[in-house]
C-alpha cells in the first residue's frame, strides 16, 4: 500500500477539474465532481493498485461520478415527472408548491408501498417485474399499489370530496 502524496495530488487538479469542465459543463458541478473524486479517492486509496497510473486511476473515478451523478439525476426527473413536475421547465410557485407537498406526501407512505409505487408508477415495471424484484407474488404487488395508491390519494387530499388547490383567474 503507498501513501498519499499530497504533491501529486495537487498537481493533479488542474487536470481533473479542465476534464470535469468538459464532463459537466458548468464550473460550480465540475468543482463538485472534482471534491466528490478526490473523497472517493482517498476513501479507496487503499484499493489502489501502486504500480498504477495515479493520474488515470483518478480520471476513471472522476469519469464514473459524473456517469453516476447523470444517472441519478435521470432517476430524480423520472419522479418529478411522475408527480407532474416538468424537466426543464421553471416551475410556478404553485407548481413548486404542489410538487413539494406531492414529495412530502410520498415520503410519508410506508417504505412497502413507496417501494411498489416507484417500481411500478415510476420505473414502469410490469407488476411482474416488480414482483420479482421484491421477491413477492404478483397478488402482493397488486394490493399494495392499490393500498399504496389510497393512501397517496388521501395524503394529498386527491380523493372524492378531499381538499383541492384550484387556480383562480
Amino acid at each position: 500500500m503507498t501513501t498519499v502524496d499530497d504533491d501529486e495530488l495537487r498537481a493533479l487538479l488542474p487536470s481533473l477539474r479542465r476534464f470535469a469542465l468538459w464532463l459537466a459543463r458548468d464550473a460550480s458541478d465540475a468543482d463538485d465532481l472534482v471534491q466528490a473524486c478526490l473523497e472517493r479517492a482517498l476513501s479507496r486509496w487503499a484499493t489502489r493498485r501502486g504500480d498504477a497510473s495515479l493520474k488515470a486511476w483518478l480520471f476513471a473515478i472522476l469519469h464514473r461520478q459524473f456517469i453516476d451523478q447523470r444517472r441519478r439525476a435521470g432517476r430524480w426527473r423520472r419522479v418529478l415527472a411522475a408527480f407532474g413536475g416538468e424537466p426543464g421547465a421553471a416551475p410556478s410557485a404553485e407548481d413548486a408548491f404542489v410538487a413539494r407537498s406531492s414529495l412530502e406526501a410520498f415520503d410519508a407512505l410506508a417504505t412497502d408501498h413507496r417501494a411498489v409505487l416507484l417500481l411500478v408508477v415510476v420505473e414502469g415495471l410490469e407488476y411482474r417485474e416488480a414482483a420479482q424484484a421484491l421477491g413477492l407474488p404478483v397478488g402482493t404487488v397488486m394490493s399494495r399499489l392499490s393500498r399504496a395508491r389510497t393512501a397517496y390519494r388521501k395524503l394529498t387530499g386527491d380523493e372524492p370530496g378531499g381538499a383541492r388547490l384550484r387556480r383562480i383567474g
